[in-house]
C-alpha cells in the first residue's frame, strides 16, 4: 500500500476498467482483497504514519466500492472523471419528464386507497424498475460515445435517475408501511 494509492482513480483502485459497464463479481472479489491487504488491525504494530495510511485507505476502498456497485453513483463518478459539472440544485427538466414524474407521484399517493395496495405497489416497483433500467441502457451508450454532447446527455440522464432512485426509496417505505 502506498500514497499513490490514495489518489488513484476508483476503478485503478480496484484494477477495472474505466467504464460503466463493469463486472459486479469482479468488483466484489478485489474489494475483499484491497480490504484484507489495507485492514488497520494488519497495522497495529507499524508505526503512527502507516497506521493513519492505512485507516485512509480502508475509509477510500470502502467508499470506492459503494460508488462503483451503484450504477447512479458509477454514472456520476464516471462523468466527473471526464470533467462533466454535476449540479444537484439545478432542478430544470422538460416538461414531459415532470409531467410523468408528477403522474408517478399521484399514482404513488393513490396506492393506499387501491383494492390490494400491496399488489399495486409491486406492480408500479416492476414499473418504475423497468424505466430505471432504460435509463441506465441509455446511460451506458451515452458514457461509451465520450463527445460532449453524449456526455451532456448522460448527465441529464443521471439526473432523471436521481427522481427514479428517490421514488424507489418512497416506494419501498410505503411497502414497509404497507406490511406492518
Amino acid at each position: 500500500m502506498s500514497v499513490a494509492d490514495l489518489s488513484s482513480n476508483f476503478f485503478a483502485l480496484f484494477d477495472l476498467p474505466v467504464s460503466f459497464d463493469i463486472d459486479q463479481q469482479a468488483l466484489a472479489a478485489r474489494y475483499r482483497e484491497a480490504q484484507r491487504a489495507a485492514h488497520p488491525d494488519k497495522f497495529a504494530n507499524a508505526a503512527e504514519a502507516e497506521r493513519r495510511l492505512s485507516v485512509q485507505m480502508a475509509a477510500r476502498i470502502n467508499e470506492a466500492y459503494r460508488i462503483l456497485k451503484d450504477p447512479l453513483l458509477r454514472g456520476r463518478y464516471l462523468l466527473e472523471l471526464k470533467g462533466v459539472e454535476l449540479d444537484d440544485t439545478d432542478t430544470a427538466f422538460d416538461s414531459t419528464f415532470l409531467m410523468e414524474q408528477m403522474e408517478l407521484r399521484e399514482r404513488l399517493a393513490e396506492v393506499e386507497r387501491s383494492a390490494d395496495p400491496l399488489q399495486a405497489l409491486q406492480a408500479m416497483a416492476h414499473e418504475l424498475a423497468r424505466q430505471q433500467d432504460l435509463l441506465l441502457a441509455q446511460l451506458a451508450d451515452l458514457l461509451k460515445a465520450e463527445d460532449e454532447q453524449s456526455l451532456q446527455q448522460a448527465r441529464e440522464v443521471t439526473r432523471k435517475l436521481q427522481f427514479f432512485q428517490r421514488l424507489n426509496e418512497e416506494v419501498e417505505a410505503l411497502e414497509d408501511e404497507l406490511a406492518a
